[in-house]
């Protein structure tokens, strides 16, 4: 391009300097050729020349925060310092138009941060970077509405008062037609996530030195992670396959998604809490995916198992990708955080000795609701990875045997996920399937369960014979509880005027039965003739009775089975003798408990096992 050189060495000392040693080189060989510069390290390249030159031919062109950065760095490479000059100019526009504006301090600090990076080292030298830098944090940190042009999206529609128009809100002296409204703490996410990530680190230590807050500083965080990674949704994984993902990918989009990666790792506050744990959960199923080392992993697996009852059992499927990986799923990492939980999570039982118990009828109390639900997640997690065919019976044993057992109302959960497993891992010794039956307490399964229990044939003979004693003598419980409400209602109608007449005066004693019972004063329950409380007792106490019949009837039926096959040895023959089952077994039980019977059709024997 041939230009007039005059205004250009008139406000360039550089281009003056060039083109004087050009014109003396051209002078001396004499061979007619026109004065060539060559500006090839020029910041900002051609446009920024082009920018420079009109400034110098008095050409008007825009000044705005997109170009600002690139022109005041050619400025000053140029040499056109000066009162009035180019650098004068971009500097009080840099100052008075980009700092005091968030959007365009983004937009500036962007710009220095280009994918070429021949702005930026000039950039750095002129201060503009740190500045930009300290000007997005001051802004972050302080109130949102006190600075610059208001965003849109933080606007809303006029309103009116009384049917009649509001009044126009000023800002900066100018009129706009809507009210402001609070942006929210996170207003700020979304662009400073644009940012590269050597600068994006600087703004967020920027301000974490200005006092922003762990959740604020967390926030970003999570934001810049879903902006530039994938897989932080175990869907992404299940739809593409992490082995197919990372495959996908280049060795250099791997190597640096696993710096963006290990950086956000390293950034997050210590506090417990300000990161959610479906936020570190999917990092760390990233990490599996990118193959990310062991520091990085076992921060996230700490963090994660810290806070492990936030978590859901979709956010415990993690895919192992190991080269030497057997399972689907990444076991021995749950098993981990499990552990880290119950370390970090002891409670005040484990520190004097007691050992507390969360039945099924109450609601765990504020200690132990984190114990509680991290059981119940375990056991979800359990049946899901049961069905996996190459999980070991050892594996399962372990991280089931972690959870502490007043940490489960219920074991219904625990048995199906041994259900689960028995099914998906048929070729089990029978000493293996016992070894995971001992897992659960049998008198902590519910009525289905245990109405399950003694119909899955999958169970160990032993454990059936377990469950059909513990609940033959639940079932006994709640009977002799019944009857003795009934006894209670009688004395009560014939302690009444009324009742005297009609029985003539007959007295029943009960004190024998409250004593064999051993029930307080509390526990009792009068209800009055007639009421439809006693009509819904009648009736759960004829299924209770249907029930012990179905019992009777499986338990004849094992015992003549037991009768085919042999007598039973060992500890399993005196568990069979202790609940009448085998030789001799139609002699009822001597230490059967005895209970108050009032005569007529109100009253029923207690079926034994062994009748």
């Amino acid at each position: 391009m041939v230009v007039v050189l005059f205004p250009l060495i008139n406000r360039s000392s550089t281009l003056q300097k060039l083109i004087t040693e050009s014109s003396t080189a051209t002078t001396t060989s004499d061979d007619g050729k026109p004065c060539t510069v060559h500006l090839d390290d020029l910041p900002g390249g051609p446009l920024a020349f082009e920018l420079a030159a009109k400034f110098c031919y008095d050409v008007r062109f825009e000044l705005n925060a997109a170009n600002v950065a690139p022109l005041r760095c050619a400025a000053e490479h140029l040499g056109m310092a000066g009162e009035g000059n180019l650098v004068d100019h971009a500097e009080s526009f840099f100052l008075r138009d980009v700092l005091g504006i968030w959007d365009a301090t983004v937009r500036a600090l962007q710009t220095c941060d280009g994918a070429d990076g021949d702005v930026l080292p000039l950039a750095e030298d002129l201060l503009l970077v740190p500045r930009c830098i300290e000007s997005l944090a001051s802004k972050a940190c302080a109130d949102p509405t006190l600075f610059g042009w208001p965003m849109v999206e933080n606007y809303t529609a006029r309103s009116s008062v009384d049917g009649a128009a509001a009044p126009p809100v000023m800002w900066n002296g100018i009129c706009t037609s809507g009210k402001p409204r609070s942006p929210g703490a996170g207003w700020w996410y979304r662009q400073a996530s644009s940012l590269r990530l050597p600068v994006y680190k600087r703004l967020i230590s920027e301000m974490r030195s200005r006092g922003m807050s762990p959740e604020g500083i967390a926030g970003s965080l999570t934001h810049y992670a879903r902006r530039h990674l994938s897989g932080l949704n175990r869907r992404d994984v299940i739809s593409g396959g992490a082995s197919d993902m990372a495959a996908a990918l280049s060795d250099d989009v791997v190597g640096e998604k696993l710096v963006i990666l290990e950086e956000i790792v390293a950034l997050l506050p210590a506090e417990k809490g300000v990161a959610t744990t479906r936020f570190l959960l999917g990092m760390l199923r990233t990490a599996t995916v990118l193959h990310a080392g062991p520091a990085c992993r076992d921060v996230l697996e700490t963090r994660a198992g810290e806070q492990l009852e936030e978590a859901t059992l979709e956010d415990l499927l993690i895919p192992n990708t190991g080269y030497s990986s057997e399972t689907l799923y990444d076991v021995d990492c749950v098993q981990r955080m499990l552990e880290q939980f119950l370390l970090s999570n002891t409670t005040a039982y484990g520190a004097d000795g007691r050992s507390p118990e969360i039945t099924a009828d109450e609601v765990p109390s504020e200690e132990l609701m984190p114990a509680s639900t991290v059981a119940r997640l375990v056991d979800g997690y359990l049946a899901e990875v049961g069905t996996d065919a190459s999980l070991k019976s050892t594996k399962f044993q372990q991280i089931a045997a972690l959870v502490p057992d007043y940490a489960r109302s219920l074991d219904d959960g625990l048995y199906r996920a041994i259900d689960i497993f028995l099914k998906a891992h048929p070729w089990l010794t029978e000493s293996e399937k016992e070894q995971l039956c001992r897992l659960m307490n049998c008198q902590k399964l519910s009525l289905e369960a245990c109405t399950h229990a003694a119909q899955n044939e999958r169970l160990p003979l032993r454990v059936v014979v377990q469950v059909l004693f513990f609940e033959q003598l639940r079932l006994r419980t709640t009977m002799a509880r019944w009857f003795f409400v009934t006894d209670n209602n009688a004395a009560v109608d014939q302690g009444s005027p009324s009742s005297r007449r009609k029985s003539g005066g007959d007295e029943l004693d009960f004190t024998a039965a409250s004593e064999d019972n051993n029930y307080d004063d509390d526990e009792v329950l009068v209800y009055t003739p007639g009421s439809s409380e006693q009509q819904a007792s009648e009736m759960s106490v004829e299924e209770i009775r249907q029930r012990v019949v179905e019992l009777e009837d499986e338990c004849s039926g094992m015992r003549q089975e037991m009768h085919r096959l042999g007598k039973p040895k060992g500890a399993l023959g005196r568990l069979f003798r202790k609940l009448g089952i085998g030789s001799g077994s139609g002699r009822p039980s001597q230490q059967q408990p005895r209970l108050p019977s009032s005569g007529g059709e109100k009253r029923s024997r207690f079926l034994d096992l062994g009748c």
